[in-house]
């Protein structure tokens, strides 16, 4: 048990780290750190700074500093929340969703932190048909986690073990 929860917190650091690495890449290392900036990959994806004052879809958006901080404080407390969730988990396949949730959830916290937006840059698109909005790699996380999470309560029974029988009263 205690050896999924290390896997599981490295995981949520390897997340983390690899979105801030990424985000620094495209801003410093691409030079791509204005909006308007873009650089094309392939024809149905793009490198596109955006900077996102808001959470997913654009909503609650962060427009002055109070909400900023309100938005920050919050995110800090869904990201401590699952946190302590991990620290209880059993499934293996559960924590490995939790990390994803929190890695990527960090990584967008400190961005709000550091420059009171969200660093997006991974443009998808069809032409001009996007199925996603502008995303980075903590957004790409936090989506796959949920899903594998929703899927797993939804879908997914797992069967229990000798050690989850419940007992039997030795007097009935």
């Amino acid at each position: 048990m205690t050896r999924n929860r290390t896997i599981g917190f490295v995981l949520a650091a390897l997340i983390f780290i690899a979105d801030q690495a990424m985000k620094a890449w495209v801003v410093d290392g691409l030079g791509i750190d204005a909006p308007g900036k873009a650089l094309e990959v392939l024809p149905i994806f793009d490198i596109r700074f955006v900077a996102n004052i808001g959470v997913s879809l654009g909503l609650l958006p962060a427009e002055t500093s109070t909400m900023r901080w309100l938005l920050v404080g919050l995110t800090g407390v869904i990201a401590a929340g699952v946190a302590w969730w991990m620290l209880r988990e059993k499934s293996r396949h559960d924590m490995f969703a939790l990390a994803l949730v929190l890695g990527g959830a960090l990584g967008n916290i400190v961005d709000r932190m550091r420059f009171g937006y969200v660093v997006d840059y991974a443009d998808l698109h069809f032409g001009e048909w996007r199925p996603f909005l502008v995303f980075n790699v903590a957004d790409a996380a936090i989506t796959i986690g949920v899903l594998i999470l929703l899927i797993r309560a939804l879908f997914v029974r797992e069967k229990k073990t000798a050690d989850d029988a419940p007992v039997e009263n030795a007097n009935a």
